[in-house]
């Protein structure tokens, strides 16, 4: 089972990791493995996600969306983004950017170098922002209890992620408000460039969410339709079409999944530059990210076993707050990309290694209530 559903992410790995050896030798291999395991951890609870919708669509619409799905996710996200990020960062056209890349290194990592300030900015006021949303939130299952229920309350204020997340810039321009550097021989103020770069950056989390919640309002929309013409349709005895009202309720659950999966890959792309400049190893890397977690969602789906670890989401996104944090500290200061790397392994290991203890207590409980497991596990 195991080797069927994740037979073509260890092809795909082995492939990537023997292209980046031949590409970069042994250093680019370390690189492209700690990339892979970065996009792996903070895509778990992407890969719940949508085995959660997933499993509500037809054979048909699953099929459209591991395959289809995996051409937008790995070739549209993981490797036309990071190339459009750096064209626009650096005020050069795609193309150029890419002929950059693989013929004149030095000359695209000092664009990149130049460009980090606004690309450190835009990803961690994204990736704060995630992580802020899902802090604030209320939720039944609590990890970090003696953290999560004071910031609950506090969660229902409206709009305090994005005022908390506007301070946090705010400071962070005002904190290098002193630090010009030259380029191309004109003084360019960096903070004003954090400044811009981090409202971008908010602005696109809103937009992304706002499309998400769109298409989720008309999933439901769909689904309460297809309920009420069901009910109508029992109590006049006619027939009702149902398979194009699910057909239409299939296709929003996949725009649904892809905006989803867009907007989960955004950490992962942007943490990358935190990592590596070099966009051949960033694709390598995140394509084979991205491949296993489809796999995980596929083996969600069937077997739904990962469910059971239940602190692996919040893991996850103190990853995210934390590979936030790093990136804005980057902007001034060098952070070694190996410690970068594992900040996400360590937090989703702790995460998981909390979920076992709180299931064997559960298990040791007879499995009766599991409320006092689910807050005291991990305090």
């Amino acid at each position: 089972m195991v080797l069927k559903t994740f037979g073509w992410s260890f092809a795909i790995t082995a492939l990537g990791l023997v292209a980046a050896v031949f590409y970069g030798g042994w250093q680019a291999f370390g690189i492209v493995a700690i990339l892979s395991v970065l996009e792996i951890s903070l895509s778990f609870d992407n890969a719940v996600v949508n085995a959660g919708i997933l499993k509500k669509m037809n054979a048909f619409w699953q099929k459209i969306f591991l395959t289809v799905g995996v051409l937008i996710a790995v070739f549209g996200m993981r490797l036309l983004f990071p190339v459009v990020i750096v064209a626009i960062s650096a005020k050069i056209g795609p193309i150029d950017a890419v002929d950059l890349a693989m013929n004149d290194k030095e000359m695209y990592e000092q664009l990149v170098t130049d460009a980090h300030p606004s690309i450190a900015a835009f990803g961690g006021m994204f990736l704060l922002m995630i992580f802020l949303d899902f802090i604030f939130e209320e939720r039944d299952i609590k990890w970090l209890a003696w953290l999560e229920r004071p910031l609950a309350k506090l969660g229902k204020i409206d709009m305090l992620s994005a005022c908390i997340a506007l301070i946090v810039l705010v400071v962070t321009s005002m904190t290098f408000a002193t630090h010009a550097h030259q380029h191309g021989g004109i003084e360019v103020d960096k903070a004003q460039t954090v400044l811009v770069s981090g409202i971008l950056g908010l602005i696109t989390y809103m937009v992304v969410g706002g499309l998400s919640g769109y298409f989720e309002n008309k999933l439901e929309e769909e689904e309460e339709a297809e309920h009420e013409a069901e009910e109508a349709a029992k109590r006049s005895g006619n027939p009702v079409s149902a398979v194009a009202m699910a057909g239409k309720a299939a296709f929003f659950m996949f725009l649904y999944l892809e905006v989803l999966d867009a907007s989960f890959s955004f950490d992962g792309v942007i943490g990358a530059f935190a990592i590596t400049n070099d966009i051949v190893l960033m694709a390598l890397g995140l394509g084979i990210g991205a491949m296993y977690v489809r796999s995980l969602t596929v083996y969600l789906v069937r077997q739904g076993t990962l469910d059971d670890y239940v602190y692996l989401e919040h893991g996850a996104h103190y990853a995210i707050g934390a590979l936030a944090v790093i990136l804005l500290v980057t902007i001034q200061h060098e952070i070694n990309e190996v410690i970068t790397g594992l900040v996400g392994v360590v937090l989703i290991a702790w995460s998981f290694w909390s979920s076992v203890r709180r299931n064997k207590r559960i298990e040791a409980e007879g499995g009766g209530s599991g409320e006092s497991a689910e807050v005291t596990a991990g305090v």
